[in-house]
């Protein structure tokens, strides 16, 4: 495999799940903090509801350590919080809440096999 193409292959699934990881856990962090009073206080009071998506900031970090333990662990993810919050009940859901973990995950484990192959 081309030297270029390896590299898409090794950024691809990093830049994915980090962006969206990052993002979704801010919203999750910042959405619901309005309740509970404005600025620090309101955040901080609003963590609970960010709880789940700094598991998957956690999941992310491993991932970039070890990529087959991380891309398996991004899997085993997916497939929880689809469960969790109800998204197979949804397409929209599923596509934007369980599609790019589920792809990262599988990106990473591909990654691992071709890394392997070495």
């Amino acid at each position: 495999m081309k030297k270029r193409a390896k590299k898409i292959i090794y950024w691809i699934p990093r830049i994915i799940i980090l962006v969206f990881s990052i993002l979704i856990f801010l919203f999750a962090l910042l959405s619901g903090s309005s309740k509970y009073g404005e600025g620090i206080i309101g955040i901080l009071k609003n963590i609970p509801n960010a709880l789940p998506w700094i598991i998957l900031l956690l999941v992310v970090y491993i991932s970039w350590k070890n990529e087959k333990i991380g891309g398996w662990l991004l899997i085993v993810l997916a497939i929880f919080f689809t469960f969790f919050f109800n998204a197979y009940e949804s397409i929209i859901a599923f596509s934007i809440l369980i599609l790019p973990i589920l792809v990262s995950g599988i990106l990473f484990l591909i990654n691992s096999k071709l890394n392997k192959k070495k």
